[in-house]
């Protein structure tokens, strides 16, 4: 795991800031939602964590540099 410096933990800040829609990529964990599923980001941790309540009722956080997300367009629901 890498650990982002402070430039990129307040780039992912203003990426993802809370209430932004994302749509799950990929995710290396064994209890990972299914790929496609969507949620709503409630922060970024002081590691480089997007925190997001998954559709779905997880709240499994997507790890900086390992599982990716993409933002969704505000017309997608």
């Amino acid at each position: 795991m890498r650990f982002p410096n402070k430039e990129m933990l307040e780039f992912l800040r203003r990426e993802y800031p809370s209430g932004t829609r994302v749509i799950l990529v990929r995710m290396d964990d064994p209890q990972a939602p299914p790929l496609g599923t969507k949620g709503t980001v409630t922060g970024v941790d002081d590691m480089g964590s997007i925190l997001v309540d998954w559709d779905n009722g997880s709240h499994l956080n997507v790890i900086y540099g390992v599982d990716v997300v993409r933002k969704l367009n505000k017309e997608i629901k």
